[in-house]
């Protein structure tokens, strides 16, 4: 991958506990970890160029999905 590249020729190694999915974390920073969906009558409200997609840089691992609703009447 060109950013494990780029880490390694900057002189940044794996971390000293023998985890190796720092690349992991900073595509995660770029990507942001959560976001802001409108729903309008129940639906999903997204423009018509608009798409959800889902990333997975560290393997499978179990998930939990957190929903909060704000702005209900």
């Amino acid at each position: 991958m060109a950013l494990n590249s780029w880490l390694l020729s900057a002189g940044l190694q794996a971390s000293p506990n023998g985890e190796d999915n720092g690349d992991a974390h900073l595509k995660s920073l770029l990507l942001h970890h959560e976001t802001t969906l409108p729903v309008t009558a129940g639906k999903l409200d997204l423009g018509t160029w608009q798409r959800v997609f889902y990333a997975e840089f560290d393997g499978q691992r179990r998930k939990r999905v957190i929903v909060k609703v704000l702005g209900v009447e």
